[in-house]
């Protein structure tokens, strides 16, 4: 008995480990090239037939293409299209049926045989924007520049409110607004590199934690591989990985000065203290004078 066996692949929204679901939803409506949203119902724990007619090889793929997504599906044998030579008696004239005309529907698996995932390795870098994520070099890197900017926009500023108050107080206005929507979306995109929701930025307003949660976004990882702010930015070029460096050489450097200054004016002020306290000082001047007196009466006396 001859046969063409055909397989069909069953999905019930069961996740591999260590994969979060809104991430596979994620990674599903990539792979599908679709919207999130159009892959919800795939995870209500109904088995959900995503492909049939396949063949044996192109089954394994998809099934792998999955696999990366962070979904488990299943392979199964498709009998309603596997075709037996030896149910074939006399060949019949075909007749295509007629089926009605179906809008396209948003949750469609791909058509062709052949399963490539379309899941970018790396996200687009987008400097003015809340979407998408960068790493801890990165986000020192755009930290300095943004802070070599403000500098430089300060001295504009500087400049231009000495020739005319008004103009230099509209212009330093402006400058830091966009000092602080800049500071802003690098921060939301470096906690969205964490897994984090930017929302959590408003802890550098809380009284403590906004003196420590600046640094803590300086060291803590990013996730490896997409999340649901999706995948990871590219790799770290040289120019970042100089800029990270100078970026705390700069904050060394403003450490030192502050210290330094701090001490000299603790040294100053200790010895104006102790300058206002000696001029504090009684001087008896009326006592030095009667024992003189008395020293003066007594060689009188001998004379």
């Amino acid at each position: 008995m001859m046969a063409d066996t055909h397989f069909k692949i069953m999905f019930e929204g069961q996740l591999r480990n260590g994969v979060e679901l809104e991430t596979a939803k994620l990674n599903l409506a990539r792979l599908f090239k679709s919207e999130t949203s159009a892959v919800e119902r795939l995870f209500n724990g109904n088995p959900v037939s995503l492909k049939r007619g396949l063949s044996q090889a192109d089954a394994q793929r998809y099934i792998q293409a999955l696999n990366d997504a962070g979904v488990e599906a299943r392979i199964e044998p498709d009998p309603a299209i596997s075709l037996s030579l030896d149910e074939i008696d006399e060949p019949k004239p075909y007749r295509a049926p007629v089926e009605p005309a179906q809008a396209p529907s948003p949750y469609a698996p791909p058509k062709s045989s052949t399963v490539a995932p379309d899941l970018p390795a790396h996200s687009s870098l987008k400097v003015f924007s809340v979407e998408g994520r960068i790493g801890r070099l990165r986000y020192l890197a755009w930290s300095l520049v943004l802070v070599l900017a403000g500098l430089a926009t300060m001295g504009v500023c500087i400049t231009v409110m000495s020739v005319s108050l008004v103009g230099g107080g509209l212009l330093s206005t402006v400058a830091v607004a966009a000092f602080f929507i800049l500071s802003v979306q690098m921060g939301v995109q470096r906690l969205h590199d964490a897994g984090w929701s930017g929302w959590l930025l408003l802890l550098n307003l809380a009284p403590f934690v906004g003196g420590i949660f600046p640094f803590l976004m300086m060291v803590i990882p990013g996730t490896k591989g997409p999340n649901k702010y999706g995948p990871p930015a590219p790799p770290n070029s040289k120019a970042v990985k100089i800029l990270a460096c100078l970026w705390i050489v700069f904050l060394s450097l403003v450490f030192t000065i502050v210290l330094s200054t701090g001490l000299d004016a603790v040294k100053n002020e200790l010895e104006t203290t102790a300058s206002e306290y000696e001029q504090s000082l009684p001087y008896d001047d009326d006592s030095d004078s009667d024992q003189a007196q008395p020293a003066q009466s007594v060689s009188g006396q001998r004379l």
